[in-house]
């Protein structure tokens, strides 16, 4: 039986290539200060960086298997009351493409789903004043009527805070108001929610690029409303935009800290020690289960904008967001006068080496994503080597990445190729980072296939005004850009 978690020790004395601490990392036995990440983001080569993190993956799940899952990304409304500056997706009630699906669309989508063989729907929306509750409550009970084997994966935590402004629920407080809407929906059918709209937590960052949108102690507080109501989130990053570096890795302990205080307030065994179908936890807390980060997309974006840094000759110096960036999260923007003004994009190199820095920074959590929709496919691949034990959703539909020009998409047999030709062997699971079956034998989706000239990538599924007016045959496309 595993032990009762236990947060590894941290030694603040020893430099941050101190090898054996990075051992100790690697074997759960000791956590990175925030100081110590920051030396390894900023200085460690990135192939030792990156070996560094595959061991520490190698620890947690092993040499054999790497995962995926069947789902589809249903955003039900594109109407959304925030402004957020990075964003091509949101629309205003009066704009001549904004939409709301019915119902029916709703469960045509995941009827297409379920047919072939998807376990989980990721909906998500934008944030529309004009929704009351009762259309929740009733979408809920209406496709757990109609699926009750699919896992209802919802209503990311700026949603919730938005719920608790539209609805005026009862409480005292803010986790009490969460609280309220919570349970309400999850007695109509959601089981667990995902982690969009985490961006950058510090308040500097987010107050530039994320207007309208809940603070990072609101996104906070609404993960610990749902790990004390016994359901299981993850945890996103939005990074390569404004921000320093010191914001990556305050994100990464915030995100730590709360995840301790859910296993220990839980009396939880350790996330990373139980072995398959062995509890993980009380059945009364839950906690986050996987960590995804990705680059910024400039393309149709208000963000996207603004000028590189380094493009102008007066461009001297550290970049704005470094400057500002404090490892507590305290900078401020009168910090630097080109704050929030000039971009720093992240490339391969930066994804690479901000996806392996959260696998030794968050030493509390299962799963770290490989989100290669932003990247490509073969970058995505790469960083299965980089830490990365899961490489996303098999999709059928997505529309906020691509609405910012974003539109990589493989069918399955591709995907299991990509892990297979990466050393493992590929395994569908589920919402909780179960194994439901994996391909080892000849029947697998990538074996199957003799011609991979039929195999190129396609369109992907949107939702656009032509496609709400028609009927559209079902094609399995896959996405790492679900943002769960």
């Amino acid at each position: 039986m595993p032990a009762i978690y236990s947060p590894p020790a941290e030694h603040p004395d020893l430099a941050a290539t101190d090898r054996g601490l990075l051992r100790a990392v690697v074997e759960g036995q000791a956590r990175l200060t925030p100081e110590q990440a920051l030396d390894i983001l900023n200085g460690m080569p990135l192939a030792e960086l990156g070996r560094w993190a595959d061991a520490r993956c190698r620890a947690v799940h092993g040499n054999t298997y790497r995962t995926y899952v069947i789902d589809r990304n249903i955003n039900y409304t594109n109407v959304c009351s925030a402004k957020c500056t990075f964003c091509a997706f949101r629309r205003d009630a009066v704009d001549h493409d904004s939409y709301t699906l019915e119902y029916q669309e709703i469960f045509d989508k995941i009827a297409e789903l379920s047919d072939i063989g998807g376990t989980q729907i990721l909906m998500q929306g934008g944030m529309n004043p004009d929704l009351p509750l009762d259309w929740y409550l009733e979408l809920l009970n209406g496709i757990k009527e109609r699926f009750p084997h699919i896992h209802i994966h919802a209503f990311s935590p700026p949603e919730f805070i938005e719920f608790v402004n539209f609805f005026d629920p009862p409480g005292s407080t803010l986790e009490d108001k969460i609280r309220w809407v919570m349970v309400r929906l999850r007695e109509a059918g959601l089981d667990s929610l995902p982690g969009g709209g985490g961006e950058i937590f510090a308040d500097a960052v987010r107050a530039k690029i994320g207007l309208g949108k809940c603070t990072a102690e609101a996104w906070l507080t609404c993960m610990y409303v749902a790990h004390s109501l016994g359901m299981f989130t993850s945890a996103t990053m939005m990074f390569g935009h404004i921000e320093g570096l010191g914001d990556r890795v305050h994100h990464m302990r915030l995100v730590r800290e709360w995840q301790d205080r859910a296993l220990l307030e839980g009396g939880a065994q350790n996330p990373l020690d139980a072995g398959p179908g062995e509890p993980i936890a009380t059945p009364s807390f839950g906690h986050y289960k996987a960590f995804i980060s990705w680059p910024f997309q400039r393309e149709n974006t208000p963000l996207g904008r603004l000028k590189e840094w380094g493009q102008d000759k007066g461009d001297s110096g550290e970049f704005p967001g470094d400057v500002v960036a404090k490892l507590d999260g305290s900078g401020t923007k009168a910090d630097h006068p080109e704050f929030g003004r000039r971009l720093r994009m992240a490339g391969a190199t930066q994804y690479l080496r901000t996806q392996a820095l959260s696998r030794l920074m968050l030493d509390n959590i299962y799963s770290i994503g490989s989100s290669w929709v932003t990247m490509g496919p073969h970058i995505g691949q790469v960083g299965l080597k980089f830490g990365a034990n899961d490489m996303g959703s098999v999709m059928m539909e997505e529309n906020v990445v691509s609405s910012a020009g974003t539109t990589y998409c493989l069918n399955e047999p591709v995907l299991c190729k990509l892990i297979r030709d990466a050393g493992y062997i590929p395994s569908q699971r589920d919402n909780t980072y179960d194994v439901i079956r994996t391909h080892d034998g000849a029947q697998s989706p990538d074996l199957k296939v003799e011609d991979w000239s039929q195999h190129r990538a396609s369109k992907l599924h949107t939702q656009n005004e032509s496609e709400m007016a028609a009927e559209n045959a079902a094609t399995l496309t896959v996405s790492a850009g679900s943002r769960d």
